[in-house]
């Protein structure tokens, strides 16, 4: 097997021939009908890793079959079991992190000491809603009327499709799949096309696990809009969830409204980063480096632009470009390597774009600023300063690693400037002031703040946005409610 001319090592290949390549509908690992495949490809490279199943409307409809059919015995399973299952997972997720991670960096890019904080992180989801699996609770009080009684339960809310995405292959599964398992809720989960092997291998985890056949479904395909028609289109699906683009977002919002359906939206974002006069610049150059170069810059969460007071601009821009230029950019797999490549040509070429657009406009490029010779989809980490409010780097979320620069003088213009977006996912402010950074994290429009901190992300907090970022929370006490219904039964005595 060889990637692009290059031969993969013994653990590469171990790692890629264990996993399954097919779909696994109602307990059973199948091809797609039709028998067609798709290749998977390694983004440090170019060339192609394996072949999975290529998913039919036909093998969609098959998969929500299976939900339904295992949705009330499911429902059905004692609390405990649920628990016992996902605990189970979060040990098992644990113990193969070394493999899981290797696969990651194969498929995604990203340097593999990342990867394995990300399985870390998908883990505590299963740890996190082992425990919710048996906090699920209702109440009874007596009417104001005195006459009959009110009883409340929590039920689930019924079989669920989850559409995940690229750049947190692992972890934006079990973000969805703990809770729905939680709850006791079937699936049927889309991994997104570049990176569907992080999903077969953890569905087959979950497996040998304990959960029953059918309640977790993966169907892997190239086209997401030929295999959701069917599944959203159905009258049985009960909730949709979506990783992804504002843009996607917005379509699966429409096509939900047909059914009805309940949503969770976690969509596109355009994290401001801002910086007071009075911060600590070397703890706000570690959190930047955190909120920025976290999967490369490929993240809903990245800091998107940064906001700097201008009596410390000059100095927070030379501290961070020394920062991203020390950084070693090559294959993930590889000893000593910080930035592996973007996802694929078209992002690698977006990123290029947008840098050169600011440029264009009077920006200066202090580190960066170029794609590296060679094979692979590469970009250098960049930071830009003098950013002028035109340049759409200020607009547009980048997903790559590029830190673009521009300067406030008050704390109005700094909040008029990070609430200057339709985008209200995370935002991240650094200052001494107590007063000051609560008057400013009531003032952000985002459903997140990172306080003098580069990372938010963390299973047992709420994560989600506001505005166009989307819509429910995923993690935290919040977390479990996007899968259950409210029943209200009168009780008359």
């Amino acid at each position: 097997m060889s990637t692009g001319g290059t031969e993969l090592g013994p653990e590469e290949r171990k790692v890629v021939e264990a996993v399954p390549k097919q779909l696994l509908i109602g307990g059973e690992w199948r091809d797609a009908t039709g028998g067609s495949t798709f290749e998977v490809e390694d983004p440090a490279t170019g060339g192609v890793l394996c072949e999975v199943a290529d998913a039919t409307p036909d093998d969609a409809r098959a998969a929500l079959d299976a939900a339904v059919a295992a949705q009330a015995s499911w429902a059905a399973t004692p609390p405990n079991e649920r628990s016992e299952i996902l605990h189970r997972a979060f040990l098992a997720l644990g113990e193969r992190s070394d493999e899981l991670a290797l696969l990651m960096t194969l498929e995604m890019g990203k340097a593999v000491s990342e990867s394995k904080g990300e399985i870390a992180y998908a883990a505590e989801f299963f740890r996190w809603f082992s425990g919710e699996a048996l906090r699920i609770d209702g109440y009874y009080k007596t009417a104001g009327n005195g006459q009959s009684r009110v009883l409340v339960m929590r039920q689930p809310v019924g079989p669920c499709y989850f559409i995940t995405p690229w750049n947190f292959p692992n972890a934006m599964g079990t973000r969805k799949i703990g809770p729905a398992i939680a709850a006791g809720c079937t699936m049927v989960v889309k991994p997104a096309h570049q990176t569907p092997l992080s999903m077969l291998a953890l569905a087959k985890i979950l497996e040998e696990c304990g959960l029953p056949p059918g309640v977790l479904n993966v169907v892997t395909s190239t086209s997401s809009s030929d295999v959701s028609a069917p599944i959203i289109g159905d009258p049985r699906l009960r909730k949709l969830s979506f990783t992804g683009s504002t843009e996607v977002g917005r379509t699966l919002i429409a096509q939900a409204a047909d059914q009805v359906l309940k949503v969770s939206m976690e969509l596109g974002g355009n994290a401001p980063f801002l910086v007071f006069e009075d911060a600590d610049l070397d703890a706000a150059v570690d959190g930047a480096m955190l909120a920025k170069m976290r999967n490369m810059g490929e993240a809903c969460t990245s800091a998107n632009r940064f906001h700097v007071h201008e009596s410390v601009a000059e100095e927070f821009g030379r501290r961070l470009a020394e920062r991203m230029g020390a950084l070693t950019v090559g294959r993930g797999t590889e000893d000593g390597v910080d930035v592996g490549p973007l996802i694929d040509d078209k992002q690698q070429a977006k990123v290029a774009e947008l840098v050169d657009d600011a440029v264009s406009k009077g920006a200066t490029c202090v580190t960066g600023g170029r794609v590296p010779d060679g094979a692979g989809y590469f970009y250098e980490p960049t930071v830009l300063t003098g950013v002028p409010s035109d340049a759409r780097v200020l607009s547009e979320e980048i997903f790559g690693p590029v830190a673009p620069i521009a300067t406030f003088r008050t704390d109005e213009e700094a909040i008029e400037a990070a609430n200057r977006t339709e985008f209200g996912l995370v935002s991240y402010v650094f200052t001494r002031d107590v007063q000051r950074a609560l008057r400013v994290c009531e003032a952000l429009e985002t459903g997140m703040v990172g306080l003098n901190q580069g990372i938010v992300s963390n299973a047992g907090a709420p994560f989600g946005g506001v505005k166009q970022s989307g819509t429910g929370r995923e993690g935290g006490n919040e977390g479990i409610a996007e899968y259950l219904e409210t029943k209200y039964v009168a009780v008359k005595l």
